[in-house]
């Protein structure tokens, strides 16, 4: 299979668009390693994957660098890195607490910075492929979201700023979902991000699995030409 003898860490993956990349990539011939903050839904997520030997969970918070640290040696070396994880509280602008604020960015970024700065000097021996899962909210203003768009944006900007590090052995690239319907989304959007769904060209909310595919190309030698890059998977949602 095409990702034979890789190893992918796909951080977020116990649940939503990473459990799903997590499973395309098993499919595909990789040893996956996931993480997450609670070992419950670790354990669950590999009961869903099968258990099978291939997948296996480490617990990690990417908002504390020490856990960082941590997963960087508990995944060991890797040759696809999903950064997946993200926190995404909303809040208008005037209402915005700094604890929610930091812990946006702690972990969209400085936690994604740390961990690729851990895992890029065997990757850039090895070769390899890092995609960093955006957002629509990075070309969409949307009320409430200010701190995670701004944290998405920035993510991207370190997409481009890698890509051009790395290259030519790692190819780093974005992809930027749009609405789609996951647990967690409905946990802080509610049923309102079908309302979201419904302005996109395509008028509806993603799965998670039609996310995941493209993450998955994007991970895969399909893609051998293809770095620097974000690519939107939005429904048209940037255009609507």
């Amino acid at each position: 299979m095409e990702l034979d003898n890789k190893v992918a860490l796909v951080t977020g993956g116990t649940a939503g668009i990473g459990l799903e990349a997590a499973r395309l990539l098993a499919a595909r011939g990789a040893q996956v390693v996931i993480s997450g903050r609670d070992p419950e839904k670790g354990k669950a997520a590999l009961e869903s994957l099968g258990d099978s030997g291939s997948v296996r969970f480490v617990q990690a918070d990417l908002a504390d660098l020490a856990s960082v640290q941590s997963l960087a040696a508990q995944s060991g070396p890797v040759e696809i890195l999903v950064n997946n994880a993200g926190a995404f509280p909303i809040a208008p602008t005037v209402e915005q607490d700094v604890a929610s604020f930091e812990r946006v960015f702690d972990t969209n970024v400085r936690g994604t910075y740390f961990l690729v700065a851990a895992l890029a000097p065997h990757m850039l021996e090895a070769g390899g492929s890092i995609v960093n899962v955006s957002s629509l909210a990075t070309a969409k203003g949307m009320p409430g979201a200010s701190v995670y768009s701004a944290s998405k944006a920035a993510l991207e900007s370190l997409t481009r700023t890698w890509a051009a590090e790395f290259a030519p052995r790692v190819r780093v690239n974005a992809i930027a979902p749009g609405p789609t319907r996951t647990d967690g989304v409905l946990v802080e959007w509610g049923e309102s991000i079908e309302d979201v769904g419904r302005a996109t060209a395509l008028k509806r909310t993603a799965r998670a699995h039609e996310i995941a595919e493209a993450i998955a190309f994007v991970a895969s030698p399909k893609a051998s030409y293809l770095t620097g890059e974000t690519i939107r998977v939005d429904a048209g949602g940037a255009i609507s």
